[in-house]
């Protein structure tokens, strides 16, 4: 299976430039792969404090993703500010190309702005999509492992992480991300953005799609704006899970709201 990482600027709070931005990376790749990764909020910027910029799952945001996904033949995965029965969520999407769309909510809001006008998430997202079992998580939620755990050594295949990630602490976003790969015995893709936000921080990218032993097999250039494809082999990765059953000895836990 072929993932195709969109690491790009996001300008902030610009819903028209974004979309079009991110149109034209998904029309240049339609019918080269099978999964395209947008970053957090892609299409707004991380406005946490600009409730104005949220829309349903009815909105322009979704409807263009299913677009994008249908005319590509690939699913779409990122997230986006989402409204819904009164409240603001950090909504994390995976949009199939037949338009079944799956949501969960960011679970871990970041200090400031995101906890204080946004809902947390309680579920997480698994999705199996041409025969690959996907999680898909959303930025500080890497920071959790508890909340990414590959409990059974088979809930997933690949966890995606989508992100707004600053240059002050991608050495962390590196170092998780790595981490994440070998103690799940499992594919880790992280796509973040690049450029500067409204609230004076710089982003760097260091999107990458990691193999099961924290190796990097696809990368990026500081500051670099490009879409790069990488492949997984499921064969690989159950072999190593079939040698090496780690999981059995995983501890046993209970997540509680």
């Amino acid at each position: 299976m072929q993932l195709s990482l969109v690491q790009q600027r996001i300008v902030w709070g610009d819903k028209v430039k974004n979309l079009a931005t991110f149109e034209a990376e998904a029309k240049a790749h339609y019918g080269k792969t099978d999964l395209l990764v947008l970053p957090e909020m892609f299409s707004t910027g991380f406005c946490a404090d600009k409730i104005d910029l949220a829309e349903s799952v009815d909105g322009e945001t979704i409807s263009t993703v299913k677009r994008w996904a249908k005319e590509g033949d690939f699913a779409v995965v990122g997230s986006f500010m989402c409204a819904d029965s009164g409240k603001l969520y950090n909504r994390a999407f995976f949009c199939q190309p037949n338009g079944c769309i799956d949501y969960a909510d960011k679970r871990h809001l970041f200090v400031g702005f995101e906890q204080r006008f946004f809902t947390q998430g309680n579920q997480l997202l698994d999705v199996t999509f041409r025969g690959v079992k996907f999680r898909l998580l959303v930025c500080f939620d890497v920071r959790f492992p508890v909340w990414s755990r590959n409990a059974s050594g088979y809930d997933y295949d690949v966890l995606l992480y989508v992100a707004n990630w600053p240059k002050d602490r991608i050495d962390a976003w590196d170092a998780l991300l790595k981490a994440r790969a070998i103690e799940n015995q499992a594919y880790v893709c992280g796509v973040n953005v690049v450029g500067e936000d409204a609230y004076g921080f710089h982003h760097n990218g260091h999107s990458s799609l990691l193999d099961m032993y924290g190796r990097q097999i696809v990368t990026f250039s500081d500051d670099e704006t490009a879409t790069k494809t990488g492949k997984i082999d499921l064969a690989k990765l159950n072999r190593l899970r079939e040698k090496f059953m780690f999981w059995q000895s995983n501890d046993k836990f209970q997540i509680k709201e």
